[in-house]
C-alpha cells in the first residue's frame, strides 16, 4: 500500500522513497492520477536527495508526465528483488508459524469460521502466495492480498494462477472490503505512514470481526542503516531498489512509536521477535501484534516455546 505523497511533510531532513512519489492514487476512487516528473525531481532536490532526483529524472515522460507503463514495469522488477530478500530471510515461514498459532488460539476460544487473512499492500503477492503454497492452512482459511497498484495486483494474479494457488488478489483499500479481515497482515508498510497518518491507519483495524493484526517492518537499530546499505548494494540491481531499501530502514518506526499508535485501538498490543533467539542481537524485522484481549491467554499457549519472543501485551 502506498501512502498519499501529499501527506508527507517536506523538510531538509525528510526521507522520501521514490516508489511513494512516482505513483499517485485517489484513495476514494482508487483511480490513478498523473505524476509530473519535474515536480518529483524538484521535491527530491528540495530535501537534498540528489541521487534519487537523478533516478527519477532519467525516467521516460509523455508531456512531462511519468509514463505509467514504464513505472509499473519498474515497480514489478523492484518487487521481484524484494521477493528475493524475503526468501533469503525465510519471511514466508516466519509468517506461517505466527499465523498458525493465532488461528489455533481463535479455535480454542470458539471463534466462528472461516478465517480471512488479508495482506495489506501485498505488491506482487509473495507472502500470500507462499502461504497458499506451503503453509498448509485448512480450506476454511481465506488468503487475500490487496494493493492500490493495479499492475502489481495483475502480476500477483498471474503468478498465483500459474502456480495454481488457492488465494486471490484485489485492487481495493483493505478497510473498505465488504467483509473485514479476521487478521490484517503487512510487510514493510508501516514506515510509509507518519504521525497522524500512522494513528489513522491503526484505528481502521478496529472492526468488530477483526481479531488481530500482524505488521512486519524494519527494526531501527544502530546496525540497520549500514546493514541495509551493504545488503541492498550487494544484492539489488535496480537503482530504485537500492535507494528505497536503504531509506526504508532509515524511516522505520521504533517499537515505542508503533505501540503508541496501536494502543489507541481496543486490541492488546505488543512487539514480537525483536531479537535473534535470546541473544542481544536485533532481528532485521520486528513484528507489531494486536490481538483481542479475550484471545491473549490462548495465544500464549499456542505459541509454545516461542512465547519467549512475545513482549508485554497491553
Amino acid at each position: 500500500m502506498e501512502s498519499d505523497p501529499g501527506t508527507l511533510r517536506a523538510s531538509r531532513r525528510e526521507l522520501l522513497e521514490i516508489s511513494d512519489l512516482v505513483v499517485d492514487f485517489d484513495l476514494e476512487t482508487m483511480s490513478r492520477r498523473p505524476v509530473n516528473r519535474a515536480e518529483v525531481v524538484e521535491r527530491l532536490n528540495g530535501v537534498g536527495d540528489r541521487g534519487a532526483a537523478r533516478i527519477v529524472a532519467a525516467m521516460p515522460v509523455n508531456g512531462g508526465v511519468l509514463d505509467p507503463d514504464v513505472v509499473d514495469r519498474l515497480l514489478i522488477r523492484v518487487h521481484c528483488e524484494m521477493q528475493r530478500l524475503s526468501e533469503e530471510f525465510q519471511h514466508g515461514r516466519r509468517v506461517a508459524e505466527f499465523l498458525h498459532s493465532l488461528l489455533a488460539a481463535f479455535d480454542q476460544i470458539g471463534l466462528s469460521q472461516p478465517y480471512r487473512i488479508v495482506d495489506i499492500g501485498c505488491g506482487t503477492g509473495y507472502v500470500i502466495r507462499w502461504l497458499a503454497a506451503r503453509a498448509g492452512f485448512r480450506q476454511d482459511v481465506e488468503l487475500i492480498g490487496v494493493d492500490f497498484n493495479e499492475a502489481l495486483v495483475r502480476e500477483a494474479q498471474r503468478l498465483s494462477a500459474a502456480e495454481q494457488l488457492g488465494c486471490r488478489f484485489e485492487v481495493i483499500n483493505a478497510f473498505d472490503m465488504a467483509r473485514p479481515a479476521t487478521v490484517y497482515l503487512s510487510t514493510g508498510v508501516l514506515h510509509h505512514f507518519r504521525g497522524q497518518g500512522l494513528d489513522e491507519f491503526m484505528l481502521q483495524h478496529d472492526q468488530p470481526d477483526t481479531q488481530a493484526f500482524v505488521h512486519y517492518d524494519f527494526q531501527p537499530t544502530p546496525l540497520a542503516r549500514p546493514g541495509a546499505w551493504a545488503f541492498h548494494y550487494i544484492r539489488m540491481r535496480e537503482p530504485l531498489s537500492r535507494h528505497d531499501g536503504v531509506i526504508s530502514a532509515r524511516r522505520a518506526h521504533n517499537a515505542a512509536t508503533l505501540l503508541e499508535a496501536a494502543r489507541q485501538t481496543s486490541f492488546a498490543c505488543g512487539m514480537y521477535g525483536t531479537r535473534v533467539w535470546k541473544l542481544p542481537i536485533p532481528r532485521v524485522f520486528h513484528t507489531l501484534l494486536g490481538i483481542r484481549p479475550e484471545a491473549v491467554d490462548a495465544f500464549r499457549q499456542t505459541l509454545g516455546r516461542r512465547v519467549g519472543r512475545l513482549g508485554q501485551l497491553a
